[in-house]
Order: C-alpha cells, then structure tokens, then sequence
C-alpha cells in the first residue's frame, strides 16, 4: 500500500484554497474598499492582482532558483505598485511610507540572494 504524502496534500489542499478564494471574490460583490471613484484605479488593481497570482506561479514551479529569484523580486514590485494604488483613493500618505520600505528591502534582499547564488560571502 502507498504511503500518503502529507507535503503534497498540503499543497493540493492550500492550491485549492487559493483557487476558491479566487472564485468567491470573482463572482461576489466586494467590500468597500474596492468600490473607488474611478474604474481605472479597479482595473489597475485586478491587473496586479493577476499579475501578483502569475508570479506566485512561478515561485511554486520555477525550474531553477534563479527563476524564483526573479519571481520574489517582481512579487516585491508588485506590492510596492498595491501600496501606491492604495494611496491614490484612500489619501492615506503611509502606504507610500511602507512602499518605499518594502522597495529597499526588496532590494537588499535580491543583493544577498545574489550573492548567496553565486556562492559568495557577504564581506566580498
């Protein structure tokens, strides 16, 4: 008898979850913060979102770490670019506040992962 593998049901199951979010959100009216004065601003933030579901793809079936990489730094952009579309109808000026600090930790993050890659130290 095969023995059940608890890593990949866990996956299946949190893919799952995911993809039923997706689905109730899609065909539900949603909350209040989505319903903005301008449709522009909507569509951006759905793009994004796409955008941001594509990236977690890639993470999960990158072929090479290098691909991951890349993946997690766009993911970095792309929440920098959801603190912005924030701002924009909320007027609250501290989601670019945590933009900014998520843009510079995003990049100090894909510097050390680089480095890691490569084989080399932090001091070289």
């Amino acid at each position: 008898m095969k023995k059940l593998n608890f890593g990949n049901l866990r996956y299946y199951a949190s893919l799952l979850l995911v993809i039923v979010t997706i689905l109730f959100l899609s065909f539900n009216s949603m909350p209040s913060l989505l319903s903005w004065q301008s449709p522009w601003l909507e569509r951006c933030f759905f793009i994004l979102l796409f955008c941001f579901l594509l990236c977690l793809i890639r993470v999960m079936i990158g072929p090479t770490s290098a691909d991951r990489a890349v993946s997690v730094d766009t993911l970095g952009i792309l929440i920098v670019g959801f603190c912005a579309i924030l701002s924009i109808p909320t007027g609250r000026d501290w989601y670019l506040d945590i933009a900014i600090a998520w843009a510079l930790q995003s990049f100090i993050g894909a510097l050390a992962l680089a480095k890691y890659l490569e084989g080399r130290g932090f001091d070289e």
